[in-house]
This record gives structure tokens, sequence and C-alpha cells, in this order.
């Protein structure tokens, strides 16, 4: 076998927000891949380039970068490849693309937080795969961070992921990020490394420890696609890693597709990445990141051979998915008119000729999503105008509605539900390993809660600073709507993440939400004083001047059953005045729901109207005397 010298190809893996994204600038800016005038006016966290990923502060789409690190002892420049992953397990799909394409990763660990959910989630991946791993303690300046237990935790997590010798005997880095500095050698807690002001030490033990791309001179071209991009003027471009042989500019090769159809193409652009930025190139090697385009159907899993003796490399495997929505037309009597100027959202404002209402744009656009998402799955329904969406979490689906809204797209969205399974003739369904970080003081707050959900604690562990991890094995279906209860109760000092730890046998009846709805009983503008003689029946979520229809729920009932309320209800104003005939009552403000605490919100009877102005909750049977016919049917059998 023969070895390229020249590259490595890793992966940064992490839980969310330990620093992936902002080492990976670190990177750049010390691999001199911007000017010196330029680097000093980049903005933070360069590889986040989607506006939700920016807004959110968390990477959803997988991206590679390439920096060229000349050696600081002497001789070849090397390529080093990185591919900066998402740290969400709901974004799991990006992670295991992310990792075909790397011989090795680099584990990020906060040196205060420790391994969290998302660590085991990513680690399980790169094990499963036999990849080297490179552990990096970053963070080391924290305040409260405790190098050495979370040193001891990472042992103790690889253990329990059944680690082999070879893949135990990982070298350890402490890096501080943000300041781009690195060290082999344990500083002391809350300090950056005295010892280095640079990340030298770093891409040293990558040279170091992640192996260089072999091949066989002897076995013809192989490619793998490993993900999809688009250009206005390419088309789609395919990502791929040459396995074997080599890839050149204007080459006839043969497209073997999933399906396992072979047809000849020809390579009419390929690229290469430098920086963050894709350049011209002649000729891809084995164990090069390129992209190429040419091909305008091509898919994610598919292989590029040699059209003389083509040979398919295998698929890339996802794992199942735990939640599905309901995602179809907007039904509601406002659609396609935009919002009203009352709690409209400026940044997803759309023009009326860009407003995207029919069934046949909302199941393109499913279905162009399908094309760069391994990890998502469109089902039909029983009605035309709508489709069962499965994916890995909430997060997941509200990112891809958000994405849909900020395009133009008027939706409506079911209550999110779990996806089960048949098992030896009994219904399972997915169950999340929930890993909660509080004050001690909150402790009996959050056990409640989880006992409401069905939770069961697997285990409780005290740092002695005053802050307790506890960790729960929960359904699914028993985290929806959790996270705004969870901050509630916790004053909004608790951390919860969770990851999907396989399924389970039914776990019976489940209420996690015991207040009703205000509903709208007629359409028309909300006055202040209706809003005024309401609030004590409950909290309420819109404004004065707001237009509402029927059906539209515009708060929560401090009561289990719901409430049809007047909120459009008018003052009588007559001709007769007194000192104290208007009441100047403070209208407590209404409380504003996020596209994801409004998807938490929803009742089996509920669902979401999504327009690019404005979110609404509503039931899904408008007509107050429809939905009371059904409810005494389902009361009298």
């Amino acid at each position: 076998m023969a070895t390229r010298h020249d590259i490595r190809n890793v992966a940064i893996v992490a839980h969310v927000d330990h620093g992936k994204t902002t080492l990976v600038d670190a990177m750049l800016k010390q691999a001199g891949a911007f000017a010196a005038h330029a680097a000093e006016s980049l903005d933070d966290r360069m590889m986040d380039s989607n506006d939700l990923e920016r807004e959110k502060g968390i990477t959803i789409l997988a991206k590679n970068t390439a920096v060229k690190y000349h050696p600081k002892a002497g001789g070849d420049v090397v390529t080093i490849n990185i591919i900066d992953t998402p740290g969400h397990a709901d974004f799991g799909g990006e992670v295991e693309r992310g990792l075909s394409m790397v011989d090795a990763v680099v584990l990020l660990v906060d040196a205060s937080e420790g391994p969290l959910p998302q660590t085991r989630f990513v680690l399980r991946k790169a094990l499963q795969a036999r990849l080297p791993v490179i552990l990096c303690i970053n963070k080391t300046d924290r305040p409260d961070s405790r190098i050495d237990e979370v040193v001891n935790e990472a042992y103790d997590l690889f253990l329990d992921l059944d680690a082999d010798e070879e893949q135990i005997e990982f070298p350890i880095v402490y890096a501080c990020a943000r300041d781009g500095v690195a060290s082999l050698t344990k500083p002391e807690d809350g300090t950056v490394p005295a010892d280095s002001d640079s990340l030298e030490p770093f891409f040293t033990t990558i040279l170091e420890s992640v192996p260089a791309p072999s091949y066989d001179e002897s076995v013809p071209l192989q490619a793998h696609v490993t993900n999809l991009d688009a250009d206005n003027f390419l088309g789609r471009i395919a990502l791929l890693r040459v396995e074997q042989g080599e890839l050149r500019k204007g080459q006839t090769v043969t497209w073997i597709k999933r399906d396992g159809t072979m047809s000849n193409v020809r390579i009419t652009e390929l690229l290469m990445t430098e920086a963050l930025t894709r350049k011209p190139a002649e000729v891809a090697g084995p164990g090069d990141i390129c992209a190429v385009a040419g091909i305008p159907d091509i898919m994610i899993g598919e292989t590029l051979a040699d059209p003389e003796n083509p040979i398919a490399l295998p698929l890339i495997t996802v794992d199942e998915p735990a939640i599905s929505m309901t995602i179809g037309t907007n039904t509601s009597p406002l659609v396609g008119r935009g919002g009203t100027g009352k709690g409209a959202d400026a940044k997803a404002a759309v023009k009326d000729k860009d407003r995207k209402v029919t069934a046949r744009q909302v199941k393109d656009r499913l279905d162009r999503e399908l094309v760069g998402n391994v990890s998502l799955r469109v089902l039909d329904t029983e009605r035309p105008d709508a489709w069962e969406v499965q994916g890995r979490g909430e997060l997941a689906l509200a990112i891809l509605v958000e994405q849909m809204r900020r395009e133009g797209f008027e939706l409506t969205i079911g209550k999110p539900q779990v996806v089960t399974q048949q098992i030896d003739g009994k219904t399972h369904e997915p169950v999340e390993r929930m890993t909660i970080d509080v004050p001690e003081e909150h402790m009996g707050a959050v056990t409640q809660l989880m006992g409401v959900r069905k939770g069961r604690m697997d285990n409780m562990s005290n740092h002695g600073s005053g802050w307790v991890r506890l960790e729960f094995v929960v359904p699914s279906r028993g985290l929806i709507g959790f996270r705004t209860e969870f901050l509630t109760g916790t004053r909004g000092t608790g951390i919860a993440h969770s990851i999907h730890e396989g399924h389970e046998p039914w776990f019976g009846t489940l209420t996690t939400r015991n207040n009703g709805s205000l509903v709208a009983d007629r359409a028309g503008a909300v006055t202040a004083f209706a809003m005024t003689n309401l609030q004590e029946r409950g909290v309420l979520f819109t404004d004065p001047g707001t237009e509402v229809y029927e059906g539209m729920i515009v708060g929560e009932n401090s009561r289990a059953d719901d409430m049809d309320v007047n909120i459009t209800k008018e003052k009588k104003l007559t001709n007769m005045r007194s000192a104290a005939a208007d009441s100047f009552e403070a209208i407590v403000p209404p409380r504003k729901l996020s596209l994801e605490q409004s998807l938490e919100f929803c009742r089996d009877d509920e669902c979401v109207e999504v327009t690019p102005e404005a979110v609404r909750i509503r039931k899904v049977v408008l007509d107050q005397k429809e939905r009371g016919r059904t409810a005494s049917r389902a009361k009298h059998g």
C-alpha cells in the first residue's frame, strides 16, 4: 500500500458550544489562510455561514475547509482537511457523513462541563468507524475548570463505549481556542497554557497522530459522494473523497447510483477547498477531498468509478428517525395575506409575489431537502396537501420549518409525534438519555418534572460546587414541551441535554400540559379592552390590534379545559361620562412564543400556522360548534 504524506483528513467533533468552530477559526488564522490585514477584520465563527447558525450560535451543517501547514521543523507543506461537524444529535446525519470523509477525529471537551450526551454520541460514531482519536481539553481558562476530573471522565466514557486498547491510548492536548493557544502540558485550572503562544503543539499532534491516507496503486478510480452543494453557475456540486485512483477535470467516469444502475458522465469542473473558498484544480488524488460539477442528479452515498472496472463503495447509513411531524399547506382564513404589522418578523418578511402557498410548491421544497439531508424522510398522508416528515429530533425539524418560512412558505405544522417500532409484536417507543446540570436547590423541581414524564433516574453526582448532575432515561415524547417548563422550574439556571438511547416498550399515557387554551370565538382585531378583562383568565399571546380568526389560540387558560373567548370585544360608548368611567388598568405584556415554543405548546387537537411574518397556534377544527359536537361524542362514546 502506498501512502500520501502531504495530506491529513480530520474531523472536529464535540458537544454543542464546546468550541469546535472557534478552534477551526484559530487554525485558519494561524496557518496563514488569510492575509494579515484580512485576518484582523474577520468575524468570529467563520465556518457558521448560515444565518440560522449565526443566530442560534450552533453548527447545523457539516462543512469542510483546508489549511496549508508549514512544519516549523522544516519539510514539505502538509494540507490538513478539516471537517467542522454539528454538536447536536438532531443533526447526526451530518456527523455520520463527516466521519466517512476522514481518517481520525479531534474530540473537543469543555474543561468545566466535561463529556456530555452529544460528546458520547459523536465519540460512539467515531469508535464504531474505527477512527483514532485526539482528545483536546478546551476552555482551560474557565474559572470553574477542573481539568484532571474531565480527563478522567473522558477515559471513563471511552471504557463505557467499549473502546479497545489501541483506541484508548490517545494523545491529549490542552487548549484555549479563543486565544489560539494549545499545549501538551497540563496548565493550572482556570489558566491559559503558559508554555505556548500558538496552536503549534496541536498542529504537530495532528501530523503525528492522524494516519496519512493510504491507497493501492493498482486499484482504479473510486470516489465517494459525501455531501452536496449548489452553485448559481455550475449547478449541483458533489463533495467527495477520492479513495483510490485519480480524478481529473474533463474525465469521463462511471456514476454508480444508489439502486446499482450505472451511467457514464463527464466531470465538467473540479474544485479543491483552500481556506473558505473553492479553487479550480486539474487533478485530485487518493485522500483528497474535492468538489465536482456536471452531474445534475447525483445523490449522497453514490460512487464515481473507473468506466473499465466500476466498483461501488458502501452506501452511507444513518440512524433511524425518532420524531415526526405533519407539514402541509396553510389552511387558515388568513392564508396568503401576510402579517398585520403586529408581531411581524422583519427578517422573515417577503413580498406577496414571493409567497408560496400551494401543495406543489411545498412538496417540491421537501423533495429538495431530501437531496442533501440523509437523516430526513418524507411520507405521504391521507391528505394530498400534507406530508409526514420524520427526523432525528424536534430541533432538526424546527430548523427545516424556519428555513422554509424564510423562503416565503406558508405552512400548517402538526404536533410533533414519536416514531414507534413493532418489536416481537409489541409497540416500542424511542427513549432519550437526559443529562441535567442544576443548582442543588432546584433538584426537587427537576425530579418532579421528570417523574410526570415517566423519567427513570440512572445516575446522580455532586461535584461539590453547589451543582448536581442528574441522568435520566425518559421517553422521547415526554421531552416534547419539556424545555420551557424546565427553564421556568430552575429559574433559567439549569442546563439540559439529551441523546437518543434506543427503543423501550410503550410507557403508557403521558400528560405533560395541564392547562387548556384560550380560543378566539370570532374573527376580528384584538382590543385592549377585551385583553384587560381576559388577562385574569390566563396568559395571553397576542398584542392589541393583532388580527385573529375563529379557532385561533390567543392564550393559555389557567384551568385544565379550553375556553372560547371574545378577544375582539369593544367598549360600548355612550354620551354619558363620569370621572371614574374609564379604568386605565395596565395590560400585562403578552407572552411571545417562538416557533419551537409553539410546537412544544401544541396539544393533539392543535397545530401551528407558520407564515413568513407570524407564528400562530390554532385548533385543527376551527369551527366552535363542530369542536363541541366532537367533544360530546367522545365523552358519551
